[in-house]
């Protein structure tokens, strides 16, 4: 392993919580951020960040509640997309970032397309893996998260408390994965998302967010009209047979930005998992296309 592909384990003071993140490669080189969904955290690119950190300086944050992140209690730290990328934009103050690409997965693209719209001319690359912007991409999945959002009650909240079991974890893992990929997926991932989100107190932080996630669609159209004023190059690399975050969600981009590359992958809803060489083997070429010829500026 090289200098550069070695990865540090690092935590930083943001507001008042320690915030960890994974940090790899060269600070001269153009920065990646890459933001991680539920019920995951930074540990999902384990995998990747080696691949990426010979051209770029890497950042994996894992959100409050999340990973090895600090879980304040519900009366001290509210639990939205809103205060999630708050948090993300200042660890990258901290870290002196003022460019960057961003791979968005899942909760990871409500939270990266905050900060593209609020200062769009930082983007420089989004790399979407199943992260969605368009009414399109949401699956009969959020069916149930639909009610929920309705009534705020405790009967459709507690409806919902069975996606935080292991069986629910385990089948994002394993849903939508062709039977020749499944032995090469690791039960790694899902027992270590499984064991943060059985801490005390954690099942009930994940249902915060499911309530907060009806945030985001108001947004859609405003994400939406950014990427058409500023169109900056974006390439999916999509789960085709993820539940969650469904296929036309992925083609919806084309309709905003025409030169996007749209890449559908034959695998569920984690697609690092089980196709990491595919993703990095269209990744790079993209961001070298893109961004590699630009140094990073730093603050």
């Amino acid at each position: 392993m090289s200098k550069n592909s070695k990865i540090y384990y690092k935590t930083a003071k943001i507001d008042g919580l320690k915030i960890f993140f994974r940090e790899a490669g060269d600070k001269s080189h153009p920065p990646i951020l890459l933001l991680h969904g539920f019920p995951s955290s930074s540990h999902m690119f384990r995998n990747l960040i080696p691949l990426l950190a010979e051209d770029h300086y890497v950042i994996a944050p894992d959100y409050p509640g999340f990973g090895h992140s600090d879980m304040p209690l519900r009366d001290k730290f509210a639990y939205t997309f809103d205060n999630f990328a708050h948090i993300v934009d200042k660890l990258l103050n901290h870290l002196q970032v003022k460019t960057f690409a961003m791979y968005i997965f899942d909760y990871g693209a409500p939270i990266g397309l905050r900060l593209f719209h609020k200062t769009p001319e930082r983007v420089s690359a989004i790399v979407t893996q199943n992260g969605n912007a368009y009414d399109e991409g949401l699956g009969s999945f959020w069916d149930a998260v639909k009610e929920y959002w309705k009534t705020h009650g405790e009967k459709e909240r507690e409806a919902l408390r069975w996606l935080t079991t292991l069986k629910a974890t385990k089948f994002q893992y394993e849903n939508g994965v062709p039977n020749e990929r499944l032995p090469t997926l690791s039960p790694d991932g899902w027992q270590c998302d499984q064991s943060l989100m059985d801490r005390p107190g954690n099942a009930d932080i994940q249902l915060d967010i499911f309530y907060d996630y009806r945030t985001n669609l108001p947004l859609y159209p405003k994400w939406q009209e950014a990427f058409r004023k500023h169109k900056p190059p974006l390439i999916a690399l999509w789960g085709k047979n993820d539940q969650i975050f469904v296929a036309p969600g992925a083609e919806a981009y084309k309709r905003d930005l025409p030169h996007a590359e749209i890449h559908m992958l034959d695998t569920g809803h984690f697609a690092i998992e089980t196709h990491l060489e595919e993703i990095a083997g269209l990744m790079k070429p993209f961001l070298k296309k893109h961004i590699m010829k630009e140094k990073a500026t730093m603050y």
